[in-house]
């Protein structure tokens, strides 16, 4: 017995689903992107990042991180939760306390290298002021 394979509609249905795939790829490449810019929303703030970099140095309770930023201690536990919501910090219980740490170690390196980013630029820009001045 033969069997004949009707490979025109074989190709056909092929190409209909990497087309689907194509196109659910396409929307997750835009949600992971609505989800980056949602991470660097939070961390547009400026304390939320004197945050980051204190979390660096080790981990911290509520008292510690307001007395650093010097800003009172309701203000850096907001700053927390949006940080805390999004993933960036873990928070552990010890006694009464509460300490946060950053929950990976690649959000102090991402933050660093933009840091040395911006670094980059002022720099540049302090030539090119130079320069204009000259």
């Amino acid at each position: 017995m033969k069997i004949e394979i009707n490979w025109r509609k074989n190709i056909s249905h092929l190409k209909k689903r990497i087309s689907l795939f194509i196109l659910i790829l396409e929307a997750m490449k835009k949600l992971i992107f609505s989800f980056q810019a949602d991470i660097c929303r939070t961390l547009g703030h400026p304390k939320r990042l004197e945050i980051i970099e204190a979390l660096s140095e080790g981990d911290k309770n509520v008292t510690e991180l307001a007395e650093r930023l010097g800003i009172r201690k309701a203000n850096t536990s907001q700053h927390l939760a949006a940080l805390r919501s999004k993933g960036l910090i873990v928070a552990r219980r010890e006694g009464l306390n509460i300490y946060y740490s950053i929950a990976n170690p690649r959000i102090i390196t991402a933050c660093g290298i933009m840091r040395e980013v911006l670094f980059e630029q002022l720099e540049k820009g302090g030539k090119l002021a130079k320069k204009f001045r000259a």
